[in-house]
């Protein structure tokens, strides 16, 4: 039996609805396609206990949460204390998803931004690495990370990376990470494959964003984790790489950046 090189789906939304009452199938699948972990987001805290049991209930995931920029208005403004605490979760991996989206939500850029900070401070205290969502929000989301790095470090990942080459550059030259969605395989996407091969492969994630934005073949479906092998196969055609050796090092990209998931399977 051939081995399947192993991958991490380092975000994914198992909470949503559309996953409802199969969460062992999905699992079952992502396992069989070779994705043996996945982190699942939390994108309102008032749903983190759901978010949290799944992480307890399912071997494979776990989980980080925060607020969605989308949301930053319409909900309380989550405290570093709060943050802080969940953090004391063994399987409580990440701060986020924060971030900045103007794309829908434009009217509420201050108090996005102002959320945003939050989480940057409590990805400070905690240590656990910051997971940030950026649509239509460029030079303000370069900023804001570029200042707040120089007020001191941590550490992060452009999720579902689908901005411009100057947002990555800047982000790349503060040490952080970009991470491959299903976008990164789609037909049109050639823009933004140039810019993931251009940056250093020990700096690449992957990822489905699931239920949302499958790759081909599935696109236009309900996205699950293990369509990220999809997308990885596309990451080892951008890096010129075979897929086991893709595989690899975006594991060892992982790991470094989420070391409480390493630790956890370590201690298992």
């Amino acid at each position: 039996m051939t081995d399947i090189p192993q991958i991490t789906d380092s975000h994914c939304h198992l909470d949503f609805p559309d996953f409802d009452g199969q969460l062992d199938n999905i699992i079952a699948n992502a396992a069989a396609a070779g994705v043996t972990r996945m982190v699942t987001i939390c994108t309102k805290l008032a749903n983190e206990p759901a978010v949290r049991a799944i992480a307890e209930t399912h071997a494979p995931v776990f989980y980080a949460a925060g607020t969605h920029p989308m949301s930053a208005a319409d909900v309380p403004l989550v405290t570093v204390d709060e943050l802080t605490a969940l953090a004391r979760h063994p399987k409580f991996v990440g701060i986020g998803e924060t971030g900045l989206d103007y794309h829908y939500t434009a009217d509420s850029a201050e108090i996005q931004q102002h959320s945003l900070r939050i989480h940057i401070d409590a990805a400070r205290d905690t240590g656990l690495p910051l997971i940030i969502h950026a649509r239509a929000a460029d030079d303000d989301m370069a900023r804001i990370l570029t200042e707040e790095h120089q007020n001191g470090a941590f550490q992060c990942v452009m999720h579902c990376f689908s901005s411009s080459a100057g947002l990555a550059r800047a982000a790349l030259d503060l040490g952080f990470y970009l991470s491959m969605s299903g976008i990164a395989a789609f037909p049109k996407s050639q823009e933004l494959r140039n810019i993931f091969a251009a940056a250093p492969l020990e700096r690449i994630l992957v990822e489905t964003d699931a239920p949302y934005l499958a790759p081909p073949p599935h696109r236009g479906k309900r996205n699950e984790p293990a369509y990220t092998a999809h997308t990885a196969r596309k990451g080892a055609e951008i890096f010129g790489l075979d897929y086991p050796t893709f595989a690899a090092r975006t594991q060892e990209n992982f790991d470094r950046l989420f070391p409480k998931v390493a630790q956890y399977r370590a201690a298992a």
